[in-house]
């Protein structure tokens, strides 16, 4: 539960981000007359902040699928046996 609330947390801080970067006054700093590699400055920052905007998002939201694919929390604790099985459930059922 802890762990899904962050999620969500990380989700409004992301979204916080991309309000900070994408506002005008921020842009204008961008806004310059200065090409690199053809491209002028302020298109390039608008795709590269857009980008990691999408990859960030990416990264959050692979973090949910895995908790939601993984109710208990067992993934990457190292409960799961060799054999597939949970050594926890086995207790549980005897």
């Amino acid at each position: 539960m802890i762990r899904r609330n962050r999620t969500h947390e990380r989700l409004v801080a992301l979204f916080l981000l991309g309000v900070l970067l994408l506002l005008p006054p921020f842009l204008q700093v961008f806004n310059r007359p200065v090409r690199v590699l053809g491209i002028p400055v302020l298109y390039l920052y608008i795709f590269v902040a857009w980008g990691v905007l999408i990859a960030l998002a990416a990264a959050v939201v692979r973090r949910i699928a895995i908790d939601d694919a993984d109710p208990g929390g067992s993934a990457g604790n190292g409960t799961a046996a060799v054999d597939g099985t949970n050594p926890v459930e086995e207790v549980r059922d005897a």
